[in-house]
């Protein structure tokens, strides 16, 4: 895989994500995770202050990286936002958009433990409240980067995630290697989804069955044989020949989710073979495994 040069032109611009979505989609969460990587962090910042936060960047001389959130709680200020990130784009900085949602049940079921208001609710009707926000942010949801469901994820592993994603300082390609369980539903974030499930299943071995495919045996009975290794060579292979074309395109980051029957044996094995494989490769590699503990 080749290497591309960054831009000199882009360097030394000031990096802003701006965080949106959902109210109850992790927003805050998220803040919270990319403050501890190091961002600057600003929630709910008026959109007519974005040009004026640039300027103080610019003059801080320290202030690289940059996260705020913009939500509906903009009100009538929301509807600029869409002209304020164009111009931005316009070479004043590098822009980033991460729109973070939930299905209507989790967001509802979310609130009904937290037992806050939704901030669109009429009369306290939170399914008012969602479908009223849906409706304000469908223009914002276009220009997303980056779009992340969290219905299945944990406060744990949204922080894991928004990590891997933004907290490096480089602008290499940052790829997520997530081994999951297709038995708990697919990654919502994942780019790119590999099956593994014609790998023999360590599952049905009884001395294996309780044990992961980070322990060595079990590593190998998935990985000694003839089929595993020409996947791994072709997945290879096909990372190599995509990766160019996500950096050509401006992509700063890529997760490529391993699948097997329950997350626990062939994906995790597979997983750590292909990391192991791309080591080396200017790529700036995160491991998952989402549903190891599982049962």
């Amino acid at each position: 895989m080749k290497q591309t040069t960054q831009d000199p032109r882009t360097e030394k611009l000031p990096r802003i994500l701006l965080v949106t979505g959902s109210s109850g989609s992790g927003k805050t969460t998220a803040l919270r995770a990319l403050e501890d990587a190091g961002y600057f962090c600003i929630d709910n910042l008026p959109v007519p202050l974005l040009g004026k936060l640039l300027e103080l960047a610019r003059k801080a001389g320290d202030m690289h990286r940059i996260a705020v959130v913009v939500d509906a709680r903009e009100g009538r200020f929301l509807a600029d936002l869409p002209r304020a990130v164009g111009k931005l784009r316009q070479g004043d900085a590098r822009v980033e958009v991460l729109y973070l949602d939930a299905s209507d049940e989790v967001l509802i079921r979310r609130y009904s433990e937290t037992r806050r208001r939704h901030p669109l609710a009429v009369d306290g009707s939170v399914v008012d409240g969602i479908a009223e926000e849906r409706r304000m942010l469908r223009e914002l949801r276009s220009l997303a980067d980056e779009a992340v469901d969290t219905s299945n994820l944990t406060v744990h592993e949204l922080k894991r995630l928004i990590h891997a994603r933004f907290a490096r300082e480089s602008d290499e390609l940052s790829v997520a290697l997530v081994s999951f369980g297709f038995r708990y539903g697919l990654p919502p974030q994942a780019d790119l989804v590999l099956d593994v499930r014609f790998l023999p299943n360590p599952y049905f071995v009884p001395e294996m069955r309780a044990r992961t495919g980070r322990d060595e045996d079990v590593a190998a009975y998935v990985l000694d044989r003839s089929e595993a290794r020409e996947f791994l060579d072709r997945a290879v292979e096909l990372i190599g020949f995509l990766v160019p074309h996500y950096r050509r395109e401006g992509k700063s980051y890529l997760t490529i989710a391993i699948g097997c029957t329950g997350g626990k044996h062939r994906s995790v094995a597979v997983v750590r073979e292909l990391g192991r494989r791309l080591e080396g490769e200017g790529l700036l590699l995160h491991i998952w495994d989402r549903d190891i503990e599982k049962e």
